[in-house]
């Protein structure tokens, strides 16, 4: 408030496009955080909402069902890996997380097991901003350190490498990962709830890529020290990492599962937190006889009927193709820069593409910058990165790049 950094005014947005106040026109490399994937103003997920609004726009989700809910939690459930039956909908990717954690306590109580109320998460880790979220993000990084003092207290493990390029796993480095990662399970385990973490990519915490053999570790070991596995793919779920869910990577399936962010490809608010039947059935048969959670919004029918168009959306198209196409023109297009003095590395995974800089960048001066090439990019910390919309053709593509090069490549020559 006291300094604020500039702000551009939308007046509209259709595809891949963000039209300005004063008539400019910006690439949208973000996706609306990662949301749009298939670009704004689409006309099927148009014609859902407003069929949806001629019949109900809400209806309180207490004693009630729709069938659009209905419809949401089946594709859910067909889509997402094995065993994940049981679904709750909630308003957003940090409600979700919130979800799980509440869903690993009453769990473990309802097993006769209070004493394990505690998390397990990773450094570099980041689940949402809520106060249950912020007590698994890496309290020593990022925007939730000031808060340290008052949250819950939760143990911490040294984040994997980030050193995923496509490549087998290196046996030292994964086996010294997991090692840290076993150590706290074992030492904690009395006391742990659930191991939370984002597969494969840990986004806001450093947008870092680890290698799918350390999840598949991870599940084993929380399979062996009796704690519940959370996987966090509200930013990676729907096919940004190449897979339609990332721990799909890994072959494994969590013992409960976010999503949130391109659940309704950026449209509305909305998310949804699955679990096993085991968890569910003994959560019902528990103490309260039902999981306390109950938002005013939860299950609303707009939201999951543009969810449910936007999935259907994602899964007409060959989303995989053009998530690969993507990534390979993220991969030349920024590629060169990884020779740049100021530019510690350069590094893509299905749709997303990183520049880190060897600084943290000084955003006030870079997003201009960005801004006067015609292209829409937030950069954070050391970090500028794109999560483009799946529908982004290759000239839009490389223009994006082109805009990112060269507005990088000014601020840089200005340090």
């Amino acid at each position: 408030m006291s300094e604020p950094a500039p702000v551009w005014k939308v007046d509209r947005a259709s595809g891949v496009r963000l039209t300005l106040a004063d008539g400019r026109e910006l690439i949208d490399g973000m996706s609306s955080w990662w949301s749009a994937v298939h670009g704004y103003n689409h006309p099927v997920l148009n014609q859902a909402a407003a069929s949806q609004l001629e019949q109900m726009s809400h209806v309180m989700f207490g004693g009630l069902t729709h069938e659009p809910a209905i419809e949401l939690a089946r594709r859910l459930v067909e889509l997402t890996p094995a065993g994940l039956d049981k679904v709750f909908l909630a308003d957003s990717g940090s409600v979700s997380v919130e979800v799980a954690m509440k869903m690993a306590i009453q769990y473990q109580q309802a097993r006769g097991k209070p004493e394990k109320h505690r998390f397990a998460a990773l450094e570099r880790g980041y689940h949402g901003d809520t106060t249950g979220a912020m007590s698994v993000c890496d309290p020593n990084r990022g925007m939730h350190h000031v808060f340290a003092g008052v949250l819950s207290s939760n143990i911490f493990v040294p984040a994997p490498a980030d050193n995923w390029r496509g490549e087998p796993a290196c046996p030292e480095t994964l086996g010294a990962d997991l090692d840290n990662l076993e150590r706290s399970l074992q030492q904690h385990s009395g006391q742990l709830a659930a191991l939370i973490l984002e597969p494969v990519v840990q986004g806001a915490g450093g947008m870092r890529f680890y290698h799918p053999e350390y999840l598949k570790g991870a599940r084993a070991l929380c399979d062996q020290y009796d704690v519940l596995l959370i996987a966090d793919e509200i930013a990676t779920g729907f096919g940004r990492t190449g897979e339609l869910f990332a721990c799909n990577h890994a072959d494994i399936s969590p013992d409960i599962l976010c999503l949130g962010k391109a659940l309704t490809g950026g449209y509305m608010t909305l998310a949804a937190t699955l679990t096993t039947p085991q968890v569910a059935e003994n959560i019902s048969n528990g103490e309260a006889g039902c999981f306390m959670h109950g938002p005013t919004f939860m299950g609303n029918p707009l939201a999951c009927r543009v969810a449910c168009a936007s999935i259907d959306l994602l899964l007409a198209t060959h989303w995989q193709t053009e998530v690969q196409r993507i990534g390979s023109g993220l991969q030349q297009g920024l590629g060169s820069l990884q020779a740049l003095d100021g530019v510690a590395d350069v590094r893509v995974l299905g749709a997303i593409g990183v520049v880190q800089l060897d600084h943290a960048a000084n955003t006030r001066r870079l997003q201009p910058l960005l801004v006067e090439q015609g292209v829409w990019v937030r950069p954070f910390a050391d970090l500028v990165y794109v999560m483009p919309p799946f529908v982004m053709n290759d000239q839009d593509l490389h223009c994006l790049c082109q805009g990112i090069q060269a507005a990088v490549r000014e601020y840089l020559a200005a340090c």
